[in-house]
Formats: C-alpha cells, sequence, structure tokens
C-alpha cells in the first residue's frame, strides 16, 4: 500500500516535470520557477518571520562562563562563519550536491528518485533540496502552528510536496544560498535529541561547530537522513561509520577534499566525546549558582516584556534563544556560599541566607545559603528560595534592623539626628498589647542590654546601641503607620499574609514593628539598605546585566529600574548614624558604641555602615552591611521551624560571614566614602557641636577613616 501512496503521490509530481526533464538546464530552472512560483508575500508566516525553538543561555557576569540553558528543544543558532568550511562542505554533499547549481527544485533529481523509488517500492533516494527541507523543517517546528498544522508539513500528498516547491522557490528569492543553508544547519535535527549544528557539536563531540573536522563534520552530515538509524551513541555505530564514509566519497566527488584526506578520515575511529549541555536551574554550574538561577527565573516570570502572562514568559524563556548575563559576581558568590557553610553544614536544619546587592542599580551580585538546590529528599536537599522569597517562603525576622525604618521616618519628618531623650530599661506605651511584652494590658519593650543601653540618647547612639526603648518612643512621636510605610517603600514586601494585613488594616497600632517583627528576606533587606547607600535612590533588585534576543537586539528588560524615594540629606543622615554600628565616628564623631565594632577592621578601616538585629528570645540573628559600592545582608533562623531560636552565640558568626562577603564585593574596587549630611538634619540648632577626640568607642581606625 505504501508503494502505491508514493506512486500516486510521484505521479502528480511528474505531471509538472516530465516535459521539463529534457530542457536545458538554464530554461529547466525557469520552467520550475514558473510552474511553482508563489509571492514572498504569500509565504506562511513561520517562513517570512520564522520563529524557530531555540534554547535561551544563561551566562555568569563575565559573559563567557555558561551557567545553565533553559529548552524543550536543545538547539542554539550560530553564523554560518562561525561553523566549519568542512562541515558546510560535508552537509550540502550529503544532502543535496547541486545546492549552488541548481534552484528552489531540482527536477532531474526528483525524477530519478521516482524512477528509483518506484522500482524498489521503497525510498532509496531523495529529491527534496536543501530548500526544500529547510521548509518543511520550519513548517514542522513552528511554535506558533497547532499540532495539526506541524502534522501537515510532513504529510505524504502530491499537494503538501507541490505547497513545499513553492514555498521553497520564494525562499530562494527572498534569501541567499548562505543565508538558506545557516538555517537549515540551525534547524534540521541531528539526532541525541540535537537540533541545529551548535547542538550537534556539543551533544556528539564536546565541541563548538566553528572547530569540527573532517571526519566529525561528515560524520554529523550523515546522520541527517536517518538520525535513529546512524546514531553512533544509542544505536548502531557500524552503520553511522558507513554512512559516515559516503558522505566522505561524496565530498571527493564534489572537489571539497582530495581522495588521500577522505580515505584518511575513514580510517579514523568515530572518537566520540558526548557531551551534556545544562537546562534548568537544578543542572546549573556551578553547582552554588543554582539559589541565584532560581531567582533569576522567578524575576524573569514577572517581566511583561516577556509575555502576558507568568506562563507565556516561561514558555518565551524556553524556547526564545535569548542570551541573558547574570549579575552574580562568581567571586562574591563562592565567598557568600563558603561564608554561609562555615556558620552552618549543610545538612543542619538552620540556615544563614546571604544576598549582595550594588547601590544604585539593584543589580545582585550574589544570592547563598548553606542548602543543596536540589529535587532529592537528601538533608540538606531543597528549592525553596530562601534568600530571595516566594512561593511558601516567606521570610525571617530580622530585628532591630528594622530600627532604621523608624528613624528614617523621623528624620524625614523634621526631627534631627540629636534627637535625644531618657531610654529607660522598660518603657510604658500608648498601644494597647496582651502580649509577652505587656504591662497593665499596654505594649511595654524592653532594652536587652539595660547598663549598656539605657540612659540619654540620640539617634547616633540608640542606633550604635541597638536601644530598644529609644527607638519605640521614636516611632511613638512618628507614627507607626510611617515607619511601616517607609519600609514598603525601599522595597520591603510583607509576603506573610499576617505581616500585609496588619501593615494594610492595623498599622497605627503596630507599636513593636521597629523591633523587626514582620518578616523579611535578605535580598530585600540588603536591598533597603542599599537604598540609603545610594542617597535615597531606590533600584528594584535586578539579576541580570543584559539580555539579547534570538536577533541580538537587546532587551530594556535588563537596565536597572529606578526611583528617588528619599531626599538625599535624609538619606545620608541615616547612613551616618549606620556607621555607629560598625565602630566608625560618622561626619560629626557623635557615635558611642556599636554591636559590630569589629567590622570597621574587618573591612581594614574603609567607610562602611551597617545594623545588627536580634527577634525575640533570640530566634534569628542578622547582620547587614553596607559601604556606598555593595551592601551584603545575611539572616540566621530556623526555616523549617521559626521557633527553634539560633541562640544569641551565632551572632558574631554572622557578622563575620557578612562582613567577609561585602569585603570581597568591594576588593580591588577604589576607597569610596559616603557623603556627609548636612548639620541642618543632624543637629536641632543647625550647627554641629564641639567634639571631643578621640570619642569613645573609638580606637585609631576610626582616626583614619573618620
Amino acid at each position: 500500500m505504501a508503494k502505491w501512496t508514493r506512486l500516486a503521490i510521484g505521479a502528480g509530481i511528474v505531471g509538472v516535470l516530465v516535459a521539463a526533464a529534457a530542457l536545458p538546464s538554464g530554461l529547466l530552472a525557469g520552467f520550475v520557477a514558473t510552474r511553482v512560483a508563489v509571492a514572498t508575500t504569500d509565504l506562511p508566516t513561520a517562513l517570512a518571520q520564522p520563529s524557530v525553538p531555540q534554547a535561551s543561555r544563561l551566562y555568569a557576569a563575565d559573559g563567557k562562563t555558561l551557567i545553565t540553558t533553559f529548552a524543550d528543544l536543545n538547539r542554539t543558532d550560530v553564523a554560518l562563519a562561525d561553523v566549519a568550511p568542512v562541515m558546510r562542505q560535508a552537509i550540502v554533499a550529503a544532502e543535496d550536491t547541486r545546492f549552488y547549481e541548481h534552484g528552489a527544485v531540482d527536477p532531474r533529481s526528483v525524477l530519478r528518485a521516482l524512477v528509483a523509488n518506484g522500482r524498489s517500492g521503497e525510498t532509496q533516494q531523495g529529491a527534496s533540496t536543501l530548500t526544500m527541507q529547510y521548509v518543511r523543517n520550519v513548517l514542522k517546528t513552528d511554535p506558533r502552528a497547532t499540532d495539526e498544522e506541524r502534522a501537515a508539513a510532513t504529510q505524504d500528498s502530491v499537494g503538501r510536496k507541490i505547497q513545499e516547491m513553492r514555498y521553497a522557490v520564494a525562499v530562494e528569492h527572498a534569501l541567499t544560498k548562505d543565508e538558506i543553508l545557516a538555517r537549515y544547519l540551525n534547524i534540521v535535527y541531528f539526532g541525541a535529541g540535537a537540533y541545529g549544528i551548535a547542538a550537534a557539536a556539543q551533544t556528539y563531540f564536546s565541541t563548538t561547530p566553528d572547530k569540527l573536522t573532517l571526519p566529525q563534520a561528515a560524520l554529523l552530515a550523515g546522520l541527517v537522513q536517518s538520525p535513529d538509524a546512524y546514531d553512533p551513541i544509542h544505536g548502531d555505530q557500524a552503520a553511522a561509520q558507513a554512512r559516515r564514509g559516503y558522505v566522505l566519497d561524496s565530498m571527493v566527488k564534489a572537489g571539497h577534499v582530495s581522495a588521500a584526506d577522505a580515505d584518511q578520515a575513514k580510517r579514523q575511529p568515530l572518537r566520540l566525546d558526548p557531551g551534556s549541555v545544562p537546562n534548568g536551574c537544578t543542572a546549573a554550574t556551578p553547582a552554588d549558582s543554582r539559589f541565584f538561577c532560581d531567582y533569576f527565573v522567578s524575576w524573569w516570570q514577572q517581566q511583561k516584556a516577556f509575555g502576558d502572562t507568568p506562563q507565556q514568559r516561561l514558555a518565551a524563556l524556553r524556547d526564545g534563544g535569548y542570551r541573558i548575563t547574570l549579575s552574580m559576581d562568581p567571586e562574591v558568590q563562592e565567598t557568600a556560599t563558603k561564608a554561609a557553610t562555615e556558620v552552618y553544614d549543610y545538612d543542619s536544619p538552620r540556615a544563614l541566607p546571604i544576598a549582595a546587592v550594588q547601590p544604585g542599580t539593584g543589580r545582585v551580585l550574589a544570592l547563598a545559603v548553606n542548602r543543596h538546590y536540589s529535587l532529592d529528599k537528601k538533608p540538606g536537599d531543597t528549592v525553596d528560595q530562601l534568600v530571595a522569597g516566594g512561593s511558601s517562603v516567606t521570610g525571617y525576622q530580622a530585628g532591630s534592623t528594622f530600627k532604621l525604618f523608624t528613624m528614617l521616618a523621623a528624620l524625614e519628618a523634621g526631627q534631627t539626628l540629636d534627637t535625644g531623650f531618657d531610654a529607660p530599661s522598660r518603657l510604658r506605651t500608648h498601644w494597647a498589647d496582651g502580649g509577652p511584652a505587656s504591662c497593665d494590658g499596654f505594649y511595654c519593650p524592653a532594652n536587652d542590654n539595660p547598663s549598656w543601653m539605657d540612659g540619654y540618647r540620640t539617634m547616633w547612639t540608640g542606633f550604635g546601641r541597638s536601644v530598644n526603648t529609644y527607638f519605640v518612643r521614636l516611632e511613638e512621636q512618628v507614627g507607626a503607620a510611617k515607619a511601616v510605610e517607609m519600609a514598603q517603600r525601599l522595597g520591603i514586601q510583607f509576603r506573610a499574609k499576617s505581616d500585609a494585613e496588619r501593615a494594610s488594616n492595623d498599622a497605627d497600632d503596630w507599636g513593636s514593628f521597629t523591633l523587626g517583627v514582620a518578616d523579611t528576606t535578605p535580598l530585600d533587606l540588603a536591598n533597603a539598605y542599599a537604598t540609603i547607600a545610594a542617597d535615597g535612590t531606590y533600584c528594584a533588585p535586578l539579576p541580570v546585566t543584559g539580555i539579547t534576543d534570538a536577533n541580538g537586539k537587546k532587551v530594556a528588560a535588563a537596565e536597572p529600574t529606578c526611583k528617588r524615594v528619599l531626599e538625599p540629606d535624609v538619606a545620608r543622615a541615616a547612613v551616618d548614624a549606620a556607621r555607629c554600628p560598625v565602630g566608625q565616628r560618622g561626619a560629626f564623631g557623635q557615635c558611642d558604641g556599636g554591636t559590630a565594632t569589629q567590622v570597621s577592621t574587618m573591612l581594614g578601616g574603609r567607610p562602611v555602615a551597617g545594623k545588627t538585629g536580634s527577634a525575640e528570645g533570640n530566634a534569628t540573628e542578622s547582620f547587614v552591611g553596607f559601604t556606598p559600592q555593595a551592601a551584603v545582608a545575611g539572616i540566621a533562623a530556623n526555616p523549617s521551624r521559626p521557633a527553634d531560636g539560633v541562640g544569641a552565640a551565632v551572632q558574631q558568626d554572622v557578622i563575620a560571614a557578612v562582613a567577609h562577603v561585602l569585603g570581597r564585593a568591594v576588593n580591588g574596587q577604589p576607597e569610596r566614602g559616603f557623603t556627609p549630611p548636612s548639620t541642618a538634619v543632624a543637629f536641632e540648632n543647625g550647627s554641629s557641636p564641639a567634639v571631643p577626640w578621640p570619642h569613645d568607642g573609638y580606637g585609631e581606625q576610626a582616626r583614619r577613616y573618620p
């Protein structure tokens, strides 16, 4: 039955071609073109504007180191100039020897194939030109077509074959032979899941198309006719070797190689070196980049430039052929991973997620945690986004790091850094409260270390020593809702439903907010502090430095999205106070003790600022440190059991871990100082008082780096 079907199809085509067989070659091409011509404007969209699925590739910040790919099909386009000449010659010799001599259709090949195949009853000779094959491959892989339309592209029918010829003629009018060859090499299937020559070179020989040798090129060209039958990796290597010999002989006949070179190539073993291309975040390399990769995918799904819905955007990532360069700095990422795993082992129930951000751009430099990003069920394996949050991960309480938002709200409301009042061991507020911090039904927070914290405090000394009662009283003055709004303005997201509801409906009475009782993530926290480091310019977190589409066009989504959310002087005032916790003097020498004074020494006296944080009962321990060039935050917690307190002792480890990452992030960069705030925002009377030197809490490091 198959024999009669093929004969019927052939008979229909012969009606067009039989009279042409006796024509001279020049007239022959014109005859065919006249009979099957189609206007270029009548081409289907798939051919007029090809959208062939290809993998998107994710690179490290150097733009060269491949992290992973995203693909439904293993396929990546390359320019013809990036394909070895022997590969171009081999594919032409194997599939269409007269490709550069005939037009879109080769009538003599059609008639010769019809006679040979009709006699045998089997398809022994092909009649499709390379251009016709290109047309067929495009139509059967068009992602915009329906399943039925794709199936029709390979249907055994006279109508389909003639339509294929007509489209091929139009393609040859629109493109040069080299352009057609390039497109063909990028779309044809080579077997083993490899679509296009780039994927084939990697799959069979772990190389690139420009480095293919004669034996390698001949083998790959031979696979195209029947990829499964000649599959040398999973199938019959003898058949693949014989097919390679056929291609080499064809190359000799075409004058591409000498008989001696062909014979030498035939004698060589196949020398396969199968290579795989990573696909998806679980396969990303190095392994410590996988949480960053996961965050990138979440970010991508939020970008409207890639589709109307998250599903469409993910599909675009998997078949759009994008080239993406991550903002991830490999050295900072490696340092962050090492720092996290030195505090807790991979299989520890407790975790230290760390995030690093670049102020002024929002570009994320590192996302690390002591976990393996894996779907396996082994201890330490997870795909939960523990660093940036998302899905079921709402974050962790970051304690006193949230005092920043109360301070900013107060400064914005007109209060100055020298705003001072007595900070008692325990403060009775006006907010009703029935919890453990209540006294007579009111919220009554206490200082953690009364002997060191109690007494007259300003924003400088209150922030430096992390005095709870000072900041709760300041929050009472400015209004808790203002502190909540400030946090949101600087990018703090309330992912926990209870936090979001309180922020929306009960912010005025959220007296404990300034003590960091709302969940956050290291990424949100680092970026909030990066905002003040950038003089009040907030930039949305950005995991990329560049994106180009399949045509090489830059995509605007890779550009920073920034806006001013604070007056520069307000931001600078907050920075000045934030220098107190880390052992530096600030612009006016008003600091008096800090909770992380070792950081200044660890950074070599470089201008730095930051803040520690401890959740109630030391359930979590946090630290965020920053310079004008980088901001880093880490939060030690038990992600699965928040009530399992990490304990106060780990705070020093968290501080050291974050400081090491910060040091790596600014390593090699010129030292930059913070811009001092004006005296108007620093002092109520608008002028700086005389300050004795040296000031309490500072030694020679602070003297050299005021």
